[in-house]
This record gives C-alpha cells, sequence and structure tokens, in this order.
C-alpha cells in the first residue's frame, strides 16, 4: 500500500489505454475505485494533485479533475479544503472481501446435486477473441464500422430525456414498451408477411430466450421434437435440457425433408427463410406439406425466423404468414441487424400462448430491460433500422460474391451451398478432411472459421463442413483470408 504521495507509486495503480473502450475518465474512476475496494489506498493518505496525476498519465488535467469530481459526488472520495482529495472512511468501513477462497473439506458437490445438465451440452462456438483476428469469418457477430453509432446514440438520448425516462423507469411487471410492441407490428412483421395484434407478440432477451421459454412452458419428459439435421445446435440443447426427445430430421436441396418428419411428433422446429446452417430456403411444395401435416397430426411448428432480417432477392413469407390455424409460432430477433449484444428478440403466436408467456416470464426476470426497449422502439420509429437493413444487405451481398469467387479460385475442392442471402456460407469439403484440424491451423494464421460437426445431431457424422460468416470481416480482407484458408488446408495459393 502507498504509504506517500508519490506521484510514481500512484500513477502504477493506473493503466490508462487509448485502445480500451472507456473514455480515459472513465478508467481513470475505474482504477481509483478498484484500489479503494482492494484496500490499496489508506484513508489517511491524500490522492496526489490533479495535475500531478495528470501529468504522469498523460491526460488533460481538466480530465482529472471531472473523475475526481464524479467520485465525490458518488461517496468514494471526499475534498478537504487545501489538503486535497481522500478516500471516504465509511467506504473503508465496509469490510473487504476475501481474496481466495478459505478450504472448505465439506466443499458441495454441485454437479452431483443440479438436476438439468446443461453443462454437459455441446458449448457455444469459441470465438471470444474474434475481434482481434485479421480474418474472423465469424457468424453472428457485428462489424464496427456498419455500426449506427451516432443514431444509435441519438435514440439513446432520446431514451434518457426527463420525459422518457418517466415511460420507462417504472417497474412494468409482465408488459412490454407499448412503442416498441408497435413498431415490431408494424415495421418488422410486415416485412416477413405477418399481421399480429399487440396481444399476440412478447418481447424477449434475443430468440434464445424466446426458445427456452417455450421449451419450458410446452414440452416436458418424453416430448418428441422433430428438428433439422444438420441444424441450429443450441435449440437442440435447449430441447433436451426441457426432457425432450429430439427426432433428426434431414435437410436437403429443399429445406427439411418432411416426409421424414414423426407424425406422433408434439413440435417441429424450423428455419424456413434460411435454413441453419446451409441457408437454403423451405420451398413452397415443403411449406405446404409442413402446415398440412401439422393440421393433420396436430402439431405445433416453432418457426425461427434465421437470417430474415435482411433483403433478400427472392424473399419467401414467414411460414407464419400462411398459417391459419395459429400452431406456428414465429420466434424473431435484431441480433443481425442492430447488435447481438443487445439480446432483444420476440414471440408471436396466438394471444392465448402469449398470455402464458407472460406469466412465466414474470417470474423469470419480469420483462427486458424497458430503458433498451424504448430506445430500440426510437430506432425503430426514426427509420434508423430500415436504412441499417438496407446498408446491411448491400454490404453482406458483396462480401457473399466476393466470398465465393475466392473459394472458387483458392478452394476449388470445397462446395458451397448455392443460396442467395443471409450472413454465412455453408461448405462441404472433400472426403478425408477434418474441418475441427483445419480451424485450428487456420486460427494460427488469424483466419476464424466455424467446423460444421457441431450442428449434426451424431457425433459420427463427417467433419468435412464447415460454416463461414460474412457480417465482421471487412470486403478487402475476404480474398486474403481465403488465401491463408487454403494454405492452412496444405493447398499452395495461385499467383494473384
Amino acid at each position: 500500500m502507498p504509504q506517500r504521495n508519490d506521484a510514481a507509486i500512484w500513477s502504477g495503480l493506473f493503466h490508462i489505454s487509448a485502445e480500451s473502450g472507456q473514455t480515459l475518465q472513465a478508467q481513470i474512476r475505474q482504477a481509483i475505485v478498484a484500489a479503494i475496494l482492494d484496500r490499496q489506498i489508506a484513508a489517511s493518505m491524500p490522492l496526489p494533485s490533479c495535475r500531478i496525476l495528470a501529468e504522469k498519465l498523460g491526460v488533460a488535467r481538466g480530465t482529472v479533475v471531472l473523475a475526481f469530481q464524479q467520485l465525490v459526488d458518488q461517496g468514494f472520495l471526499v475534498a478537504r479544503e487545501r489538503r486535497g482529495h481522500f478516500v471516504n472512511p465509511e467506504v473503508l468501513a465496509t469490510p473487504a472481501k476475501p481474496h481466495q477462497k478459505a478450504d472448505n473439506v465439506n466443499e458441495i458437490d454441485w454437479k452431483a446435486r443440479r438436476q438439468i445438465a446443461a453443462s454437459d451440452m455441446p458449448g457455444p462456438s469459441n470465438h471470444q477473441n474474434w475481434i482481434k483476428s485479421s480474418y474472423p469469418f465469424v457468424y453472428g457477430q457485428f462489424d464496427p464500422a456498419l455500426f449506427p453509432t451516432a443514431e444509435w446514440r441519438e435514440c439513446n438520448r432520446m431514451a434518457l430525456a426527463v420525459l422518457e425516462i418517466r415511460n420507462w423507469a417504472a417497474d412494468m411487471v409482465d408488459r412490454d414498451d407499448p412503442l416498441l410492441i408497435e413498431q415490431i407490428q408494424a415495421r418488422l412483421l410486415p416485412r416477413r408477411g405477418i399481421f399480429a395484434n399487440p396481444d399476440e407478440i412478447i418481447v424477449t432477451l434475443g430468440a434464445q430466450n424466446a426458445l427456452y421459454m417455450l421449451a419450458h412452458l410446452l414440452m416436458t419428459k418424453g416430448s418428441k421434437v422433430a428438428m433439422e439435421d444438420p441444424g441450429y445446435p443450441d435449440a437442440r440443447s435447449i430441447f433436451r435440457l426441457a426432457g425432450a426427445d429430439i427426432h433428426a430430421t434431414p435437410v436437403d436441396s429443399q429445406g427439411i425433408v418432411t416426409n421424414e418428419i414423426p407424425n406422433d411428433a408434439g413440435f417441429v422446429f424450423v428455419t424456413p427463410s434460411h435454413h441453419c446452417p446451409t441457408m437454403v430456403p423451405l420451398s413452397t411444395e415443403r411449406r405446404a406439406d409442413l402446415l398440412a401435416r401439422a393440421s393433420r397430426n396436430n402439431q405445433i411448428i416453432i418457426e425461427d425466423g434465421y437470417d430474415s432480417q435482411l433483403i433478400d432477392e427472392a424473399p419467401q413469407q414467414a411460414l407464419k404468414s400462411l398459417d391459419r390455424s395459429g400452431r406456428v409460432i414465429y420466434v424473431g430477433s435484431m441480433s443481425k441487424t442492430l447488435a447481438p449484444g443487445l439480446r432483444l428478440g420476440y414471440i408471436v403466436a396466438d394471444a392465448g400462448l402469449i398470455a402464458e408467456l407472460r406469466a412465466l416470464r414474470r417470474f423469470m426476470l419480469r420483462h427486458p430491460p424497458a430503458n433498451n426497449q424504448r430506445a430500440v422502439a426510437l430506432f425503430l420509429s426514426l427509420g434508423h433500422h430500415e436504412a441499417l437493413v438496407r446498408r446491411l444487405s448491400s454490404a453482406f451481398d458483396e462480401r457473399r460474391k466476393r466470398l465465393v469467387q475466392a473459394i472458387t479460385a483458392f478452394l476449388p475442392e470445397w462446395r458451397s451451398t448455392d443460396s442467395a442471402g443471409g450472413a454465412s456460407l455453408w461448405l462441404e469439403g472433400p472426403r478425408g478432411i477434418n474441418a475441427r484440424g483445419l480451424a485450428e491451423a487456420a486460427a494460427a494464421r488469424s483466419v476464424i472459421i466455424e467446423p460444421g460437426d457441431r450442428f449434426f445431431d451424431s457425433a459420427s457424422q463427417p467433419s468435412r463442413f464447415m460454416r463461414l460468416g460474412i457480417s465482421s470481416i471487412a470486403l478487402q480482407h475476404i480474398e486474403p483470408g481465403i488465401r491463408e484458408l487454403a494454405t492452412a488446408a496444405g493447398r499452395r495459393p495461385a499467383a494473384a
């Protein structure tokens, strides 16, 4: 612990970086708060003056002044006339958390006590450092260069206006922001051919939260769910966590093979707009057959609007738009357009089911954060989302074409799915290739790809498939990235 007002010692407590996502002022405040809570600053020791600390950190004096004043306002520091700033003794009076866990010979085996084996399910794609990669062919992430920063800031500032705060700061219990429901109803759903009443829509924390609520509300041990194989791995795990039995149903160039769906399946999960992960749309004939079978066999269809937010050259209407019996449940998300970190989605279904979902959600989380709901509602109402969809659709279309060209040139033995639209490409390699081994070799060359084995229900499925995302990689990096991937695959790229 520093015992004297030595600015060199003080500056050692700070790790200020211009590359951090936080402002310099916020980084200074965070460093001081951490030092206080970790008991690295004694109450009797004054902090260095704003001028001295600013010089040592290489920041403007005003930045330090504002940081100190904010900490005084929050009660972490006290300002004493002619003496400087000190740690508030009341903060130090709070017992510090122990730095390491005490030995406990009777440690609880939580794995033995659990009733749901969540940690045994297949894990997520390991792409935590994708943004540091030179060639991130990852799916489901965003491109900072395309993110509507100014528009999103505007909507958040509007949501923080005094009158707006009154609209969202109160506990909404089981309700959603009415403006957001209105905007989903008017701006998002008609694009998919869906027309719904407000009581037929509920907001969720993304599509996965929607699937989790549906599974635990409607499914039980032994429920049979037919779903595409290959298919959405997290949906498969969510249904299994609810006790359901999965019937892996094959997929071909027209989507899910409907005559392979068991008549006794209570549920069918599909991604008809763009199949996950092959991206093929469900054909018109298969759509009609799927709906007819569901009506005949009293089945519930859960439709995930996977990759349906963007503008396609030949857009397909949602299966929900053709439903006349109320047995199709539509799950939507704004992750692929606005931001995956926002975690905002919705369910469209019969009003009776939505009422049950609201009752369930109240016990889980009451409602998604209302401030985010209001900001997104404003983003939609001001036309920002419409403009963003056009911009992303154009950029992704160009990237997809460039990716197909690069694969044809440098990985000709890999066969891609011939499907327009969406934010990824599904590839099948030659026999004998191991996509997971290729992913490891590619990562060493700063190329991130996604092996395709996780999309299959059986671990014995061939591992020669991979998915390449285009949402977060710049156009000019696609061809060099595929060149590097070809090198990792053992092929020598042709000269440019």
